[in-house]
């Protein structure tokens, strides 16, 4: 076995997916639409056949890092694109052409009926296939870059997919310029570590982590290194939806389903745990980002967990499900469990994207119906959806022998025994999560697939798509219905059904991972060799050198199986038990009772269900200040200073063009005259100065 991976094979592994997306996007209009989901969906198969390849070759002993093509040189300072493969990027590479691969599938069928926009729709999934390849793949910060920008426009074009809505501009719009925020974060951590290292190179900046460690950022004591982590993570915060740059996730739903399985719940959301997780030998050196990263996450696992518990449109509960887990994931990075956090991420992967791709079934079943008020029963009418979603429900809450109990049972330990200032409610808050996970799931769960029938009659007189509406209709709270009543398959307009082979078969595809994934993959990943595959800068492996608490939990692993026994005996599980039940009983058994709640509480349930005010914070002092600025910007300095000294000017060359026109009057004499008159006084100066 080489211990060094083929070049050429790496760079087919992004490039598959590009040339299916530019086929599709260019000529799509010419092929058709067979033909456009045909050759995208094979550079994707042939993407994850070689990722699957590589994720064995590096689980052998082999690695690769270097320079791919150098861009461009300025002074010592070099650009180039290169690609890292260890074994945290191997797994990266599978899990995001996996799930590609699963929602490309999925789009066949949940599409089929789109008049305009299918070839399109298409191309951009699988753009968004290559930029997060390429990000992932990375060696040095100014690819990442390039990825972390990319992905992020690709997110903008597939949320407003349908340009026409009103709702979808303005998601889209909100995600970009959100991201711009923690963008902005992101570009200072990147320039910080390029001054002061000289190299956009990881493997260099990693060389000069301890001298950057005993660096202070220049005029104050603050460390260097703490600047540039929290700065880095900043950018982490507005990518992976973290407190209170989230604001865009929710309203990321206006765009197809498909989408949301694969950006906002698999991939790209990730990018910013992928993103620290490489970076962990800088932040290994920081308590203080450390304790930031903590503080961050939990105040997100917890408090996004508790909107979930009011929304009624089925993707928006799962919206806010990714946002706790991305919190879940972001607090064990804080306490230095960077493979916990890393486990969560693959094995939210899976069972997140079927719940949403199982969200997106439902919807189709519904014809277009999103709203939970007007579902119930559908267990008997969409058996497949019904189970596929039942085992990703169960994976959710940390079920034990599923695979999200494995690495959640996990970050809670690893959180219990970290010292860093800000764990102590970090625990608190992935505790009291994992009652608010189980409550808001099996809510969603019970209110769709059991109970009353309530889609037979009047709809729900708040619900979006109520009695005097359309199924064509475009609703405000982040619908994507196609404008078809049925989709196309058949059925009359109430009556529900189970969705075809193409969205079916990805759920099936999805939920066989989403239940043995954890056990198969716990021990080697957080106690095994698993991370020590591949490259490793100066033996900096990402397992928490100064903060041990996976050694600790090692101690005390003794297999999948023994370790879901033992969780009888936990917290948690009862804690999620007790969400199960709870929901059981007032949406099954006394389905009064959230009204009587409601009511009883209904500050707190305002303050939910308005989602903290943060957008009407946001758009008071943010957008409306930033308008402001704008303005005062564009009046005084562009018109009075700018447009001012620029109009001055031109008004003085005229006076003065003005002026000097009265001696050009066209006369030779008056020429003649003006130049005699010019050499008398040339020659009275020299003999002035000749006598003097």
């Amino acid at each position: 076995m080489s211990t060094t991976l083929n070049e050429n094979l790496l760079l087919a592994i992004p490039l598959a997916p590009l040339a299916g997306s530019l086929i599709a996007g260019l000529f799509g209009w010419k092929i058709g639409r067979r033909a456009s989901h045909s050759i995208t969906i094979l550079g994707v198969a042939i993407s994850l056949v070689l990722s699957c390849f590589v994720f064995l070759d590096v689980m052998n002993g082999a690695s690769f890092n270097a320079t791919i093509y150098e861009w461009m040189t300025v002074g010592p300072l070099k650009m180039e694109i290169g690609f890292l493969v260890d074994s945290l990027t191997a797994m990266m590479m599978v899990i995001v052409t996996f799930v590609s691969l699963m929602v490309h599938i999925y789009t066949i069928g949940y599409m089929a009926d789109e008049e305009t926009g299918y070839e399109r729709f298409f191309s951009y999934i699988s753009l968004f296939t290559f930029s997060m390849l390429m990000l992932v793949m990375s060696n040095n910060f100014l690819q990442l870059f390039f990825g972390w920008e990319a992905v992020g426009l690709v997110s903008y074009l597939l949320i407003g997919f349908y340009f026409t809505r009103p709702t979808a501009i303005y998601a889209n719009m909100k995600a970009f310029l959100v991201n711009r925020v923690g963008d902005f974060g992101f570009l200072l951590g990147i320039g910080l570590l390029l001054a002061f290292a000289g190299s956009l190179n990881y493997g260099d900046v990693f060389a000069h982590r301890t001298q950057l460690a005993g660096m202070t950022f220049p005029g104050t004591d603050w460390g260097l290194l703490t600047v540039a982590c929290i700065c880095l993570f900043i950018g982490a915060m507005g990518k992976s939806a973290q407190f209170p740059l989230h604001v865009w996730l929710p309203d990321s739903m206006e765009g197809p389903t498909p989408i949301s399985a694969l950006i906002h719940a698999a991939t790209m959301v990730t990018a910013g745990i992928f993103m620290v997780t490489r970076m962990s030998p800088l932040f290994e050196l920081s308590d203080s980002a450390l304790s930031f990263v903590t503080v961050i996450g939990a105040i997100t696992a917890l408090f996004m967990g508790f909107l979930g518990v009011v929304q009624n449109d089925i993707k928006r509960v799962v919206a806010y499900s990714t946002l706790s887990q991305l919190g879940y994931m972001t607090v064990a990075l804080g306490v230095s469990a960077y493979p916990v956090a890393v486990f969560h991420l693959a094995t939210h992967a899976f069972f997140k994207a079927l719940l949403f791709l199982g969200a997106g079934s439902v919807i189709i079943g519904m014809h277009h119906d999103q709203d939970m008020r007007n579902m119930g029963g559908l267990r008997k009418y969409m058996p497949i959806t019904w189970i596929t979603s039942l085992l990703g429900s169960l994976a959710l809450i940390g079920t034990p022998f599923f695979s999200g109990f494995y690495s959640k049972d996990s970050i809670i330990d690893a959180v219990k025994l970290s010292h860093l200032p800000g764990s102590g409610f970090a625990y608190f808050a992935v505790v009291a999560s994992v009652f608010v996970t189980a409550l808001y799931s099996f809510r969603m769960y019970f209110m769709v697939f059991h109970g009353k029938e309530r889609f037979r009659g009047p709809k729900h007189p708040e619900s979006p798509m109520g009695i005097e509406e359309a199924a064509h209709a475009h609703d405000s709270h982040g619908h994507d219905s196609h404008g078809h009543d049925d989709h196309g398959h058949g059925h009359g307009p109430h009556i529900p059904h189970e969705t075809p082979w193409v969205i079916t078969l990805p759920l099936v595809l999805l939920a066989i991972p989403s239940v043995i994934i954890g056990a198969l993959a716990i021990g080697p990943m957080l106690f095994g060799d698993f991370f020590a595959h591949g490259v490793a800068f100066d033996k900096v492996i990402f397992i928490g050198e100064n903060h041990p608490a996976l050694h600790e939990m090692a101690e005390e692993f003794h297999g999948w199986f023994a370790m879901g026994l033992h969780s009888v005996a936990g917290l948690p599980v009862w804690l999620a038990f007790a969400g199960v039940v709870v929901s059981w009983f007032l949406y099954l058994k006394r389905t009064d009772l959230p009204g009587v709640i409601k009511q009883r509480f209904l500050p707190i349930y305002n303050l939910l269900d308005n989602k903290y005010y943060l957008d009407k914070i946001n758009e008071v002092v943010f957008a409306k200040g930033a308008v402001a600025i704008g303005r005062g910007l564009w009046k005084e300095g562009d018109i009075a200073v700018i447009d001012g000294i620029v109009n001055g000017l031109a008004k003085f060359v005229g006076w003065f063009a003005g002026v000097i026109r009265f001696l050009q009057s066209g006369y030779i004499y008056h020429y003649a005259f003006a130049m005699i008159i010019g050499m008398l006084g040339l020659l009275t100066l020299f003999v002035t100065l000749g006598g003097k």
